[in-house]
């Protein structure tokens, strides 16, 4: 038995929950969010607890059922308390810029980045334009726009400048050596 797909999921107070054949639809106080699931999957909603069931332990109803449990949990976390992540823009003369909801980064290239938010997903730059909040309630949304901002200009290796999550460590790696002593020609 999943151990992940075997717990119930908590309904909170002020979480609406409805199962339509296999889409499930899940509205809170930050929004709503719908997702369909696999129709082998047995969904039961009793005493305020959401529970996912497999029909057999056949590897695909094994590898369904704690997925399911999560993609589910995910959505009543995100439309009750939402998601967010962060970035860091490091390096000299980087910077991010607000532009009504779009986010311009300038980043070392020739010209400015536009990058325009995905639907459900905010981005807020902060006063000193070094860091980005990317939020949302959707947990893949988030996630995603969050990886396609670190791509533009993801942290180099050798100086670490380019954009990061906040609180990732980057290792830098040692530059090149000067010349070896006594590694010259002899005459």
């Amino acid at each position: 038995m999943s151990r992940i797909g075997r717990m119930p999921i908590v309904v909170p107070p002020g979480v609406e929950v409805r199962i339509d054949n296999n889409v499930v639809s899940v509205k809170g106080p930050k929004g709503e969010l719908a997702r369909k699931v696999s129709s082998e999957m047995k969904l039961t909603l009793q005493d305020g607890r959401l529970l996912v069931e497999r029909p057999s332990d056949g590897t695909l109803h094994r590898e369904m059922h704690g997925l399911t449990r999560s993609l589910l949990a995910n959505m009543i976390e995100g439309v009750t308390n939402g998601y967010e992540k962060s970035l860091e823009v490091v390096g000299v003369g980087f910077r991010a810029d607000k532009e009504e909801s779009n986010v311009n980064l300038r980043v070392g290239f020739s010209h400015t980045v536009c990058i325009r938010p995905r639907p459900g997903v905010t981005l807020d730059v902060d006063a000193k334009n070094v860091s980005i909040k990317v939020s949302g309630i959707d947990k893949e949304a988030v996630g995603q726009m969050a990886a396609e901002i670190r791509r533009v200009r993801p942290p180099d290796a050798y100086k670490g400048k380019g954009i990061r999550y906040t609180g990732e460590v980057v290792k830098l790696k040692p530059g090149k050596s000067g010349k070896a002593v006594g590694g010259g020609k002899a005459k």
